[in-house]
């Protein structure tokens, strides 16, 4: 079963967190292009052939350092390792370094104008996209305010709470908050029959 990629987090970076969970979801080359292409890195028809299984741990390895620099401000606790927070904050900032894929409008043959890359972009290019959303994410104090931790049981996944009186509980209301409904069901239904 092919993997489908979720983008409810309200960031790139926070949407390549969600990749590591229920379990890992980048497993093979089929899966990262899959991610890349959604997570409208490239435009969808850009080629990714050159994507091989040496880029998995690159895009792994960018996600557990975000990880490590946003529940820190996800959840009001101490950082119980200050190192390895600043060694993941230099490691993002190099990754942020390399140049982005240069977009083009290109007119298509219907003369509307689409978007197209002016070279298919390897891997450097590609990290630097999500590490620049990780550093712009960590330098914008309303979305640091509005970062916030899954409540659904044993859920890591961090996002950007954008709602209304920032009541959104969370990562998704159809997976998590679904789940959380059920088993509100459940109880009530076993309170009314003890």
């Amino acid at each position: 079963m092919s993997y489908t990629p979720r983008f409810d987090c309200g960031r790139r970076c926070l949407d390549l967190l969600a990749t590591s969970h229920p379990e890992e979801h980048l497993t093979s080359p089929g899966d990262l292009r899959r991610w890349i292409t959604a997570a409208a890195l490239v435009p969808e028809d850009t080629p990714l052939d050159h994507v091989t299984p040496d880029w998995l741990p690159a895009f792994q390895e960018l996600r557990g350092h975000t990880a490590r620099l946003v529940h820190p401000v996800a959840s009001p606790t101490t950082r119980s390792d200050p190192d390895a927070y600043e060694a993941s904050l230099a490691r993002v900032n190099d990754l942020a370094r390399p140049a982005p894929p240069v977009p083009l409008a290109v007119r298509t043959d219907t003369g509307v104008l689409t978007r197209a890359l002016a070279h298919t972009p390897d891997r450097a290019a590609l990290l630097s996209v999500v590490a620049r959303d990780t550093v712009e994410l960590l330098t914008d104090p309303v979305a640091c305010a509005g970062l916030r931790q899954c409540a659904g049981d044993n859920c890591p996944i961090v996002y950007v709470d954008t709602s209304r009186g920032r009541r959104r509980r969370w990562c998704s209301s159809e997976i998590c908050g679904n789940r959380e409904r059920v088993a509100r069901h459940r109880r009530r239904t076993a309170l009314s029959r003890a």
